[in-house]
């Protein structure tokens, strides 16, 4: 009897034997990946790889981007040499990870990934691999290429270009489904997603990236297992969050993963305060926020956790601040007492160090100090570490229309000029300084 795993993939079982369906071979006079388009340092470590006695493939992503004519961001090597021998062989590698263990060779600033070829479950193996309630908890079991392509994640990435004769191995059918456009789990979902609930966020980032649609049977149970990420460490969510806005797509993963309902497990409050609409309109800040981070990222311009994380807390952040203010609470400190609650709470979601944390609460409180424009204070404010950053910030809040344009106009302004004609912009109007004094009363004697 022989039952076929995931559809499409590559895999079979044959009674309750695993073995593997011949892998397509793409020579390469078939495909389009080029060494001349490989990382210089990821060919170096696939050669003495090879050279070493050991397999050495190109896998994942980098593969993946290479075969659409796209730049990789990054080029992993899968081998099946162990990670004390990778160790072994290059004096520039650290080894690293729990979950997986992993080899990284430094280069400089660059870091090729190699992993070795991971193995399907076998007896014997409880100490190696760690699985509580379906999740994924440590996974150090070796095994072949073969073993390893089924343990990938969707068919896309279980693509490998061998070094030794610059051929593409598909064990997946990976290849018709990156021309089709379409991302494909391998394997069933429902089991993956439990596995790891992460890759709900991948199968989202990647059809964002890419502009490809996710295959029927891989998005329905977002909507029943998004409650998995739950499950899932801050800290480990703080990380697949900068991934997802921070890849150059962040406007079209933000509107894909608030239509999986997938975005209010990340940010509830966030959600929750969207939902909202003022003046007959939606609340469009996260967008503008999302869509400014994707022009800065296109125009190779920094962008800082600390920012990101501000633009998409300001919402409940602004709200509970105006509600505050409704029970009397001072502006300032309503923004202080709203920033600190939201804060608090999203962190029991997502880790958000406080090296950024810290930039965050300042973005937000700085708003209120735009709006004095007179005397020292603004001259103050220009000096402050953090201006530039709520500077841009309050152009975000009107664009969105929330904040004032002739404020921002007049801050745009007061940059640019010199420090003779900032001096004129703050100065008070006649009669509005500082007031008269007053003369001391004349008393007899």
């Amino acid at each position: 009897m022989t039952a076929r795993i995931g559809g499409r993939c590559g895999f079979v079982l044959t009674n309750k034997v695993k073995t593997i369906v011949t892998p397509t071979i793409i020579p390469r006079s078939e495909h389009i990946i080029s060494r001349s388009n490989i990382s210089e340092n990821a060919v170096k470590v696939l050669y003495r790889l090879k050279q070493a006695g050991y397999q050495a493939h190109l896998v994942g992503g980098g593969v993946r981007d290479l075969l659409l004519g796209r730049e990789p961001k990054d080029f992993d090597v899968a081998t099946d040499a162990r990670p004390e021998d990778v160790r072994s062989i290059f004096r520039n590698c650290r080894l690293i990870g729990r979950r997986f263990r992993l080899a990284h060779v430094h280069f400089g600033r660059e870091i090729i990934e190699v992993a070795t070829f991971r193995g399907a479950d076998s007896d014997g193996a409880e100490g190696k691999r760690k699985i509580e309630n379906g999740m994924i908890l440590r996974d150090n079991l070796y095994g072949s290429i073969e073993e390893d392509a089924k343990r990938r994640d969707f068919t896309v990435n279980a693509l490998y270009y061998n070094i030794a004769n610059f051929s593409v191995v598909d064990y997946a059918r990976g290849m018709q489904d990156l021309k089709a456009g379409t991302l494909r789990l391998l394997g069933d979902p429902e089991e993956r997603y439990r596995e790891d609930p992460v890759r709900m966020l991948r199968a989202v980032r990647f059809a964002a990236k890419l502009g490809f649609s996710i295959d029927p049977a891989c998005e329905t149970p977002f909507s029943t297992l998004g409650q998995l990420l739950a499950d899932v460490p801050t800290a480990r969510l703080f990380e697949e969050v900068l991934k997802l806005f921070l890849g150059g797509s962040a406007l079209q993963t933000f509107e894909k993963l608030r239509h999986y309902g997938l975005f209010g497990r990340l940010f509830p409050a966030t959600e929750a305060s969207l939902t909202r609409e003022e003046r007959d309109f939606p609340i469009i800040f996260v967008s503008r926020g999302m869509e400014n981070t994707d022009t800065r990222v296109r125009e190779e311009k920094s962008v800082t956790p600390a920012f990101l994380f501000s633009v998409l807390l300001w919402e409940p952040v602004r709200q509970l601040a105006a509600e505050l203010q409704e029970d009397g609470t001072s502006p300032l400190q309503a923004l202080q007492l709203a920033g600190d609650r939201v804060l608090s709470q999203q962190l029991e979601v997502v880790a958000i160090p406080r090296r950024f944390s810290t930039p965050m609460r300042e973005i937000w409180n700085l708003q209120h100090r735009f709006e004095y424009r007179v005397g020292n204070r603004p001259h103050r404010l220009l000096a402050h570490p953090r201006f530039r950053a709520a500077y841009d910030f309050m152009l975000l809040r009107s664009e969105s229309g929330e904040s004032d344009p002739q404020l921002v106009a007049w801050w745009t302004r007061f940059q640019a000029v010199d420090s003779e004609e900032r001096h004129r912009l703050t100065k008070p109007p006649k009669g509005r300084g500082r007031g008269r004094r007053r003369k001391p009363k004349r008393t007899d004697r």
